[in-house]
């Protein structure tokens, strides 16, 4: 098949380069130059294991090909895929504004019937007003079947995008309109027909345009308060000294529990669950209902940003001119993202206590505003002379740490785990007092 993809972001580059490896021949937009100069030579201009490949594969097989013309993308396809960015507002709510001049380009394009695909996480109901607004915008004569709608919402984890999509969990198509739906289909055929060669039936989910809306918050939601659930029973740990790891190891022993998303520590972030909490909080109360159990975990996940910080200041007192040592600084692994991280807001929590914090991150070189921190190349040197260490995101360049070479190296002897995902009894080996979170502190069993 012929598509086009509208945004060249952390979605779009993921969907064009799989849609081109699935066989299809794709025309992605972007129009940022530098940005397209660079997917042009096969690199993202972000981190994302797999994808640099992948491009490179499909732009030399010349399945994929990128431009800034939105109308040679839309004239060169039958289905257009929508992966602008919808990032928070001022009051958190997300941006409709790209997705708005994408409506407009995509039907000043439109020549031949076309169906336009939301991939972007947009807010419930948009469907309803995303075909009136393209059909504003053509300069040909409106006919049915012209301009159909469809939401496909993207489940993608930041990390791990690219197996995200060629294997996913599921597969939901919403439209109101049969023809609409079949093409989707179609473009995910051979998706399905090589997960089918490998023993896998991958679910897919036909529904009406707003119930695959509302498919993509719920789940996101249900997630996020999966988090807070499990730093929730962290806290109550801490109170009875109980362990939450073990904890949460029978919990996810049972089959209608599942143990993913419950590891406790610092908490979610990133520019997902956050913004698409709000959008449907938002949404609800637009309609006279407040829910309860969102709100309250966001309010749980507010919380945990301030548990490493208590932590310190019991154990060290005042953090003015402490030297505190952080490792990792983007919302989670396999990624280079900053926006919404647990970690960004530990780091300005002690700047803001008078600390002295040296950091280090695999992507990160520097912190953008906060220029009292120094960013190293990696644990010795956040080590070197550290009243404290903290584990803020959980690396795996962090998770087999020489414990005895980095207490030689420190001035104190506290390791504070914002993950729980260190060697506890390696760091107590090593000299150092381990504090976790809802983790007993003595590593040997009761």
């Amino acid at each position: 098949m012929n598509l086009s993809v509208v945004g060249s972001g952390r979605v779009g580059a993921v969907v064009a380069a799989c849609f081109a490896q699935l066989g299809h021949h794709v025309v992605a937009v972007e129009i940022d130059p530098a940005r397209r100069a660079e997917l042009e030579r096969g690199r993202a201009p972000f981190a994302e294991p797999g994808l640099d490949s992948m491009l490179r594969s499909a732009l030399e097989s010349g399945a994929l090909f990128f431009t800034d013309d939105v109308e040679r993308a839309v004239r060169s396809s039958t289905v257009v895929f929508v992966c602008v960015g919808t990032p928070a507002g001022p009051d958190g709510s997300p941006s409709m504004e790209a997705v708005r001049g994408a409506a407009r380009s995509i039907g000043a394009s439109i020549r031949t019937p076309q169906v336009v695909v939301t991939k972007s996480t947009v807010p419930v109901g948009t469907g309803e007003w995303l075909k009136p607004e393209i059909e504003k915008s053509l300069e040909v004569p409106l006919v049915p079947g012209l301009v159909e709608v469809v939401s496909n919402p993207e489940f993608l984890r930041e990390g791990s995008s690219v197996d995200d999509f060629l294997h996913p969990d599921r597969i939901v198509v919403g439209a109101d309109g049969a023809r609409a739906r079949e093409v989707v289909l179609e473009a995910y055929e051979p998706l399905l027909a090589a997960e089918r060669a490998i023993g896998r039936e991958i679910p897919v989910f036909v529904t009406e345009l707003v119930t695959a809306e509302m498919a993509k918050y719920a789940s996101n939601a249900f997630l996020a308060t999966k988090i807070s659930f499990a730093n929730e029973m962290a806290r109550i740990c801490d109170l009875v000294g109980a362990d939450i790891t073990e904890v949460t190891a029978v919990m996810g022993a049972d089959s209608r529990i599942a143990g993913d998303y419950l590891d406790a520590g610092l908490g979610w972030g990133g520019s997902c669950f956050g913004k698409d909490i709000v959008a449907l909080t938002t949404t609800a109360r637009a309609r006279g209902f407040s829910p309860r159990i969102v709100d309250a975990a966001v309010r749980v996940n507010d919380a945990q940003r301030d548990l490493v910080v208590d932590q310190l200041e019991r154990h060290l007192g005042p953090l003015e001119s402490r030297r505190i040592g952080v490792l990792g600084l983007t919302f989670k692994p396999g990624t280079d993202d900053l926006r919404d991280s647990a970690a960004l807001q530990v780091v300005a929590a002690l700047v803001e206590r008078g600390a002295v914090v040296v950091a280090c991150d695999p992507t990160v070189s520097a912190l953008p505003g906060y220029p009292e921190v120094r960013v190293c190349a990696g644990p010795r040197e956040v080590a070197a002379g550290a009243d404290a260490l903290v584990l803020a995101t959980a690396w795996p360049d962090y998770l087999d740490l020489d414990y005895s070479d980095l207490r030689r190296l420190a001035a104190g002897t506290l390791v504070v785990d914002g993950r729980n995902a260190l060697d506890r009894g390696a760091a107590v080996a090593a000299g150092f007092t381990y504090v976790g979170i809802g983790r007993r502190a003595d590593p040997s069993p009761r």
